[in-house]
């Protein structure tokens, strides 16, 4: 055989691994000659920026940015990114040429220029200090080296150590080159080609959030309602978007936990509503829903922005009277107190449907009902949680003021040392000038059931009556109920 070595018997395996080996190493290599020269790219080289803004503050951000680049390595740092960035999730990729170009290494550096960070990049150095005449005014600049900036000011001039000199009398020669105005992600990159490509840095942060809310107008009959829903959207990132394309995700999707970080102080925020309202286009995705704003739109940092979700008119919708209670029939006490005061609560509902100019998901979020006075004035009646369902939705607006309701238990008797009879009766009153329609419903334990009534009930569960009411206008109607109840033995242990 000969003692040469025949690359022609490597095999395919073989070969794909050398060629991998020699790029990886050529890669290697060239790290030590990554130019001085820094790329920096800034909003103005954007191209489009979108954004999928998430319920838990969180959004996804794809930043695209036309740059110029050299054939070979690059140093690149992409500036006007988030503040509030997750540096981890950064996905630099280049659009143009996509397999030609490599990422070697990335570094989030926030290390930003102040004063402090300004003062302690200069300890060791030689730094001025400004003195002032006390009579002529005169300013002198005096040299000393730094020798400690925290948690004081310490000086070595030429001939004694100063301490206590205030910071805004200290004088640089020059920025030192690690601190930056604003946060950049810097990344050594190799490319191929020289000229100008499309990069988009995709990456999540927090800071972003939305929510809807929902403005419903009922009409005097309180029969119909207008809704008006909108996306509300706050921005405290540290950055603006101008001409975003935004879209929103409702549902809540799951994250790892992180360690706790240290929260910022924010500033105060604007309000803004939106002079258009965007058509906005709604899909499936996974088990979440998407909403897309058709129109880009400008979101400024500290800043919350109302956008127009939908608007619908004219809504049916029924009005209702409903008690929920946990009827007390097990109570074997003869003193049991004896008259309670339920609460009546409104409900509205409508449904969810094409009919109705609807027919879509609707995302979570708070829906305030308000109505015209006799003066056309608005005002507001009660709220509640839009909870997402598909055929229809309702809503507890509040407590009813001229529909009344007492609970008396008006009889006890012993049947036996396990059993016993007791009646209760629901008096309903309603002073209003219309007849109402009120549903109660009795939470029964399984211990308990019914012997007599004199309005009939339904049993919408194992252990849940529900009777229907009619009361006449200015009327008293009365619910009377006569239960049986066996008690419970007491297991012993």
């Amino acid at each position: 055989m000969d003692q040469y070595y025949n690359p022609i018997l490597l095999t395919t395996c073989q070969q794909t691994l050398l060629i991998k080996a020699l790029i990886l190493s050529m890669l290697l290599s060239s790290t030590i000659a990554w130019g001085n020269e820094e790329i920096q790219t800034t909003q103005a080289d954007q191209k489009a920026v979108s954004i999928t803004i998430y319920n838990n503050n969180l959004a996804l951000v794809r930043d695209q940015r036309r740059i110029v680049l050299k054939k070979g390595n690059n140093t690149l740092a992409f500036t006007d990114v988030s503040t509030e960035i997750q540096p981890e999730t950064a996905l630099l990729r280049n659009l143009s040429r996509p397999k030609n170009f490599f990422v070697i290494e990335q570094n989030y550096e926030f290390d930003l220029l102040t004063a402090q960070n300004l003062l302690e990049k200069y300890v060791g150095q030689k730094v001025g200090v400004r003195y002032h005449h006390p009579t002529t005014g005169e300013q002198t600049i005096k040299e000393a080296i730094l020798l400690a900036a925290n948690p004081e000011i310490i000086l070595q001039f030429k001939d004694h150590i100063e301490a206590g000199i205030p910071l805004n009398r200290i004088t640089y020669p020059q920025t030192p080159q690690n601190l930056r105005t604003n946060p950049a992600l810097v990344s050594q990159i190799n490319t191929t080609f020289t000229g100008p490509q499309t990069l988009e840095l995709n990456y999540l942060t927090r800071g972003l959030s939305w929510k809807a809310d929902y403005i419903a107008q009922l009409n005097e009959a309180e029969n119909h309602f207008d809704l008006n829903s909108w996306i509300t959207l706050t921005n405290q990132s540290g950055i603006a978007y101008k001409g975003a394309h935004l879209q929103f995700m409702a549902g809540n999707i799951h994250q790892v936990t992180p360690f706790a970080k240290y929260a910022r102080p924010q500033a105060r925020e604007a309000i803004t509503l939106a002079n258009e309202a965007p058509t906005v286009q709604e899909e499936a995705l996974l088990d979440y829903h998407l909403y897309s704003l058709a129109q880009a739109t400008t979101i400024n940092n500290n800043q919350t922005k109302q956008i127009t979700l939908f608007n619908a008119r004219n809504i049916p919708i029924q009005k209702s009277y409903e008690i929920h209670d946990h009827i007390s029939c097990t109570q074997d006490n003869p003193t049991y107190p004896t008259v309670f005061n339920l609460p009546v609560a409104i409900f509205l509902r409508f449904d969810n449907s094409k009919e109705n100019k609807l027919g879509l998901p609707l995302p979570p979020g708070i829906v305030r009902f308000y109505k015209q006075n006799l003066a056309h004035d608005f005002q507001f009646v009660g709220e509640d949680i839009m909870i997402h369902k598909d055929d229809y939705a309702e809503f507890k607006i509040g407590q009813a003021f001229d529909v009344t309701a007492i609970k008396q238990r008006t009889r006890y008797q012993k049947l036996s040392y396990n059993t016993f009879e007791s009646t209760f009766e629901i008096k309903i009153q309603n002073i209003t000038k219309i007849p109402v329609v009120v549903k109660i419903t009795e939470l029964i334990p399984d211990n308990c059931h019914v012997l007599a009534e004199n309005y009939p009930h339904q049993q919408k569960t194992a252990n849940a009556a529900v009777w229907q009411l009619a009361i006449p206008p200015e009327k008293r109607t009365t619910l009377i109920i006569n239960f049986e109840a066996e008690k419970k033995p007491i297991l012993e242990r």
